[in-house]
């Protein structure tokens, strides 16, 4: 689908909308992020990975990468309340994979763990530039590969007898910090507007129930099969 393909089904299925409807996915588009995406490794319970979703949704940021060559994700829909609609969720089947996708796309890599010190939420550089930020396993905590592979670690200062918290908890509190250091410290945290523009058509689609049905009034009848097959690549 070209961009002005793209534009023009927006701007059409948006008459279908309310505009208070339209105005609120607009609001919240315009605080999404992608300088700082997470990545789950193998997270056991899915309650755990789902409440990361859940705050990622919270906070701003748009991307989530899961590794599942050990554990499967499938979010649990009485924890995630329909924000994994809004997040747009990368799934690997292995660890490398997704290091070398981040590399390539210019992300430091920054790996969480009580265990080998290194910064905290609230000194560390978030300036230098975008990065991902990793959570292991429930027990094991990140494998091997990351520890190798990052360019920072990250801990949350703990002060009486337990050793860490919760995964979710721990996602929730490390990104409360990073993102409101990010919108205080870094200029071109926002999304750019052509990156807006397919999450905000996708939003729109998964708002109306029908969007199918809408495009192929819009479309013609000839074209209608090719859009389903386009919108099922999209959503």
């Amino acid at each position: 689908m070209t961009r002005e393909e793209l534009l023009n089904r927006t701007d059409f299925l948006a008459h279908f909308m309310n505009d208070n409807r339209l105005e609120t996915l607009r609001r919240v588009l315009g605080n999404r992020t992608r300088y700082l995406t997470v990545c789950l490794e193998n997270v056991f319970y899915s309650q755990n990975a789902s409440a990361v979703v859940r705050s990622c949704d919270a906070f701003g940021i748009q991307e989530i990468r899961v590794v599942e060559n050990k554990t499967y994700f499938r979010p649990n829909r009485d924890i995630v309340r329909g924000s994994d609609k809004w997040v747009d969720i990368h799934r690997y089947r292995d660890t490398s994979s997704v290091i070398a996708d981040l590399r390539k796309e210019g992300y430091r890599i920054v790996a969480t763990s009580p265990h080998w010190g290194g910064f905290t939420p609230q000194n560390f550089d978030v300036s230098r530039g975008k990065f991902a930020l990793f959570f292991g396993t429930e027990r094991q905590g990140i494998s091997e590969e990351v520890r190798h592979a990052a360019d920072a670690f990250i801990c949350i200062p703990m002060y009486g007898f337990v050793e860490s918290l919760n995964l979710s908890v721990c996602a929730a509190t490390l990104l409360h910090t990073l993102t409101e250091r990010i919108r205080t410290e870094v200029e071109e945290w926002h999304l750019t507007e052509e990156e807006q523009e397919p999450i905000f058509y996708r939003w729109i689609c998964r708002s109306l129930r029908n969007h199918r049905s809408i495009l192929a009034r819009y479309i013609p009848d000839w074209k209608a099969r090719e859009a389903e097959i386009s919108l099922s690549n999209h959503l």
